[in-house]
């Protein structure tokens, strides 16, 4: 049989359109062509008339690729033009944009209303939320590029972004870039971006988006090399009266440095370098600040961690023992008051209710303690009667009473001896 034969029909003179969404995605990137073209519909509303741009961005959408230009459209609502490599604006004759953060007068009122406009044209394109926090960041790390007034826009902007949820705080770690840190460029920015974070929004909340970001340790760092301790970060921001920052700030060392000291515990005590962890203990105290009662917790804390309890309870039960034997002087070193025996009592108290393993061991461990010299019968019994924390006090309440019983006897066996002498 012949070729001809087998020839297939083929379709002469048909044309197949490609699907839009392949015309799309196969057309050539102008980002130029539509600046032009979003900027004419700036153009289109009344000077300064901000709810007819709002309105005339949302109708545009209808008919401007915004999520493929969304770099090109967020450059311009914030920078009035486009950007072009190095951070420079791109120069080729095309006037900026009637509408954007640079062209908003240098005060809060009028940035707030332009920062308005954002969140409304967002609301109704929710898949720009992705290319607006892109952009901002590119922008951030180039305001070394922009005019002071146009850079202290920008930064007061940024806080009202975040304060609203509209971007999140992770956009400044771009500020921690050398030059701009060196320069001070990074921490006059961030200032102006925290001060009005905070009008709106607590500093509680502001120290949970930050940590959400991963930057509630990394404050520090926005500040010049010559400058970065915590005297220099207290100053700065109270001239800038944002004590309540100052506050947080202390409050966020202190958790980390008893973060800290636990861990060394940990580790000396787990290369049995006891003498060393009592050395260790006592210069961190002193130079922590931290009173009796505030600093046995850490030290209770790193005993703990400094074994690997596994899951047999028998096994448990003999260690724990084991432990608080081995390392009661290290304790009585820094339980030298009822007030830090009671603190003590309550701190084990605690963990043993969180952790089910050493629950019943409270006694046992309260006893041996006792017997050791680390807690005295006046601080058990004021335990007993008020002293008792909230967590599992039923439990461990019934669990001391012999305990508790044995020690009022012994009490009053003295007394009546001290009356018959």
């Amino acid at each position: 049989m012949s070729n001809a034969t087998n020839a297939k029909p083929v379709l002469q003179g048909v044309k197949i359109r490609p699907r839009k969404g392949v015309q799309k995605a196969t057309a050539k990137f102008e980002p130029t062509v539509f600046r032009d073209s979003f900027i004419s519909v700036l153009s289109a509303a009344a000077p300064g008339n901000l709810d007819e741009i709002s309105s005339k961005l949302d109708t545009a959408g209808n008919t401007l690729e915004y999520r493929r230009y969304a770099e090109t459209l967020f450059e311009i609502l914030i920078a009035g033009r486009l950007l072009a490599p190095g951070g420079t604006f791109l120069e080729d004759g095309t006037p900026a944009s009637p509408f954007s953060i640079f062209q908003a007068q240098d005060d809060l009122a009028s940035i707030k209303k332009h920062v308005d406009v954002f969140h409304k044209l967002m609301r109704r394109y929710k898949y720009l939320q992705r290319g607006f926090e892109d952009t901002l960041m590119n922008l951030l790390q180039y305001i070394n590029k922009f005019e002071k007034e146009d850079s202290n826009k920008l930064a007061i902007a940024t806080g009202l972004f975040c304060s609203s949820g509209l971007a999140n705080l992770s956009v400044l770690s771009v500020l921690f870039k050398e030059h701009l840190v060196k320069e001070g460029l990074s921490l006059e920015f961030v200032t102006a971006v925290f001060k009005t974070y905070l009008i709106d929004q607590t500093v509680d909340q502001f120290g949970l988006n930050l940590h959400k970001a991963g930057m509630s340790d990394r404050l520090l760092d926005f500040f010049p090399p010559n400058k970065r301790d915590e005297d220099s970060f207290a100053r700065h921001f109270e001239a800038e009266d944002m004590k309540q920052l100052v506050t947080f700030q202390n409050k966020k060392q202190l958790i980390m440095r008893k973060e800290s000291i636990i861990e060394n515990v940990k580790t000396l005590l787990e290369e049995s370098k006891i003498t060393e962890c009592l050395t260790y203990l006592k210069t961190q105290q002193k130079e922590s600040g931290l009173s009796e009662p505030d600093f046995i917790p850490l030290v209770w804390t790193g005993v703990m961690a400094s074994v690997d309890w596994g899951t047999r309870v028998d096994q448990i039960d003999n260690q724990i023992l084991k432990q608080v034997q081995q390392y009661s002087k290290l304790l009585s070193a820094f339980c030298t008051s009822p007030k830090t025996e009671i603190a003590l009592m309550q701190t084990i108290q605690v963990n043993f209710y969180e952790d089910a393993r050493f629950i019943k061991q409270y006694r046992a461990v309260t006893q041996l303690l006792y017997k050791n010299d680390v807690l005295t019968e006046s601080a058990i019994l004021y335990w007993a009667e008020k002293g008792a924390k909230t967590q599992g006090r039923t439990v461990f309440m019934k669990q001391m009473e012999p305990f508790i019983h044995w020690l009022k006897n012994a009490s009053d066996e003295e007394d009546d001896s001290e009356d018959e002498e």
